[in-house]
């Protein structure tokens, strides 16, 4: 028996090496990852839209299809799926922690996300979009896709490099799957989960949106993202007209963004910080459901039936309204969700809208809606989500127009640069910096989290009392036995720095106090400094080194200088070899 469980230790240990140091084992696993993927989403899916069907006594349609709701009352499933977010959320709150998602597992905990996490996520998400609150089933799409990844990829014992790439593939091939658009999936890991594109990086991501999108094509499942084009000739001017939609975009995109928090922040104050918010979310939705049913759920319906029958300037503008209100109620009152396909749907409306004022306008140009609704809708979520290529792409594969493409991939690539010029963010790593985070995009900085003064720091220090006189430490310090002192108080305190160099200088009496030469007395560091702020010390003291102290303010170690800035180098050095996959 001993044998045989040293044999299986053996072989899981060699797997485990295999998946680790051969590139066509990793793809083999990522393909694995993307079918498995492709299957979560499916799942998702159909239990979303089963919840809306029994709710709302849908047949066919989509729920934002519907021309109104037939029966009033059933939209008390809104403030009911509320509770159920906080039921959900409790677990959640008897864990003492927010859940970990895709992006901020890559950015700062290398790819690991407990497994708890995903399920949570899904669960709250699906419940969410299946009670009607405006709110998409992607990132639960890209959580659950990710969240297997990570899963089987600490069980192997892959690299943190490798590990963030599987995860990010995984999170690819649940979107790819969605749209059934297998490059627009693996940009979307590319740009908005790993944060990087290389050459190491291609193919098992590529190869995982694919399994993900072929599973669901062979279980004959159609994607929900259709859209026709007019294949009319384009010019300039309609490059010109897409500039302008894509400034548009971009701005609206911000607004929504900070509106969310702003309401976030109303609503927070008005409960006091009660967790039954999405109740309150789900009573406020009902009155904007009530006049158009367009603002509930992601709006996959309601996108195909706007492109479709084409409606008028005045009814697109007050559906846009109606959806950002529904929008921002649902996610500020705390339903689980995302903004990736709500973002697609309103910028459909601001290109529709858009096109056919300028064809009302009189100058005698003449521009096709349906094309300018795909532009909006690359432009207005490039901008909450992020990823020009992965919107330029899913336009791409979902009309197959290659002319169109290049006027796509302008509006994108504007809104992307107004967006990071004037905000910064995606809505993803907003919602983290309002939770306090350094998190900019998915790039690995979990690197630096670590990196700090408590691990750089030295604890070989001479110190000095406060009590003494300049020949007293003279005697004890001889010139070029150390650099530097540290000065404490009878309390055993830090007081500050000592030059040697200057207690030892020939101008000065032997019989003053050494206490004024210290230096640095107020500037100090703690074990938990992270390396950012080390070197900021550093630039603005001038200083050599600094003291790391503890919570009582006595010295535990130091830092210098040019070992921080040495270790920082490395760290960064060692980042650029796992982006390029060297490490």
């Amino acid at each position: 028996m001993g044998n045989q469980r040293r044999l299986a230790r053996v072989g899981i240990v060699r797997v485990q090496r295999w998946f680790r140091e051969s590139e066509a084992a990793f793809i083999v696993l990522a393909v694995l990852v993307g079918g498995a993927a492709g299957l979560t989403t499916l799942a998702q899916s159909w239990l979303a839209h089963a919840m809306q069907a029994q709710f709302y006594g849908l047949t066919i349609n989509r729920l934002s299809a519907l021309v109104s709701i037939e029966h009033p009352w059933r939209l008390v499933v809104l403030p009911l799926g509320g509770a159920g977010v906080v039921v959900l959320g409790r677990w959640k709150g008897r864990r003492g922690r927010a859940p970990v998602d895709v992006v901020e597992a890559n950015a700062l905990h290398g790819g690991r996300i407990p497994g708890a996490d995903n399920l949570l996520i899904a669960a709250q998400t699906v419940v969410s979009n299946g009670c009607g609150a405006s709110v998409g089933l992607e990132a639960a799409y890209a959580q659950m896709g990710g969240g297997i990844a990570s899963l089987l990829g600490q069980r192997l014992h892959l690299r943190r490099a490798d590990l963030r790439r599987l995860v990010g593939a995984g999170a690819g091939a649940g979107v790819g799957a969605a749209f059934g658009t297998p490059l627009a999936g693996a940009f979307y890991a590319f740009e908005i989960v790993i944060g990087t594109y290389s050459i190491a990086e291609v193919a098992p991501v590529i190869a995982a949106s694919l399994a993900g999108v072929l599973v669901l094509r062979w279980l004959g499942t159609e994607p929900y993202l259709v859209a026709f084009t007019s294949n009319a000739p384009r010019g300039l001017i309609d490059y010109g007209a897409a500039a302008v939609l894509a400034v548009l975009c971009a701005l609206l995109g911000i607004a929504v963004m900070r509106l969310v928090t702003w309401a976030e922040r109303l609503m927070q104050g008005v409960m006091r910080g009660s967790i039954w918010r999405p109740v309150l979310g789900g009573i406020l939705l009902i009155p904007v459901a009530l006049i158009s049913p367009q603002a509930l759920s992601a709006g996959h319906g309601a996108l195909h039936l706007d492109l479709m029958t084409r409606p008028a300037v005045s009814f697109l503008l007050v559906i846009l309204a109606l959806k950002i209100v529904a929008s921002v109620i649902s996610l500020a009152s705390g339903f689980r969700g995302g903004l990736f396909f709500a973002s697609l749907f309103l910028g459909s409306l601001v290109g529709q809208a858009f096109a056919q004022t300028l064809n009302l306008a009189g100058w005698g140009l003449l521009f096709d809606p349906t094309d300018f609704a795909l532009v909006g809708m690359a432009a207005f979520c490039v901008s909450v989500v992020g990823g020009p290529m992965t919107l330029a792409l899913l336009m791409l594969e979902t009309t197959r127009d290659f002319p169109l493409m290049g006027i796509v991939l302008t509006g994108a690539l504007i809104s992307s640069a107004i967006t990071r010029e004037v905000f910064g963010y995606s809505f993803s790593t907003w919602r983290l910096h309002v939770r306090g985070s350094d998190i900019r995009s998915p790039r690995d900085i979990g690197w630096m989290l670590n990196l700090t003064a408590g691990r750089m720091m030295r604890r070989d220090f001479v110190t000095v009392p406060d009590t003494d006189t300049i020949a007293a430490f003279r005697n004890y310090v001889p010139l070029g036995s150390a650099s530097k002192a540290i000065m404490i108080g009878a309390d055993g305190c830090y007081r500050g720095i000592v030059q040697s160099a200057a207690a030892h200088a020939p101008a000065l009496d032997p019989a003053l106090p050494l206490a004024p030469l210290a230096r640095l007395g107020d500037t100090v560091l703690t074990p938990e400094t992270g390396i950012k702020a080390v070197l900021a010390h550093f630039d603005d003291e001038g200083a050599d080194e600094l003291a790391v102290l503890d919570e009582q303010g006595k010295v535990v170690g130091v830092v210098t200088e040019k070992h921080a800035r040495r270790r920082y180098l490395e760290e960064i050095e060692a980042a650029q070899r796992r982006m390029f996959g060297e490490a």
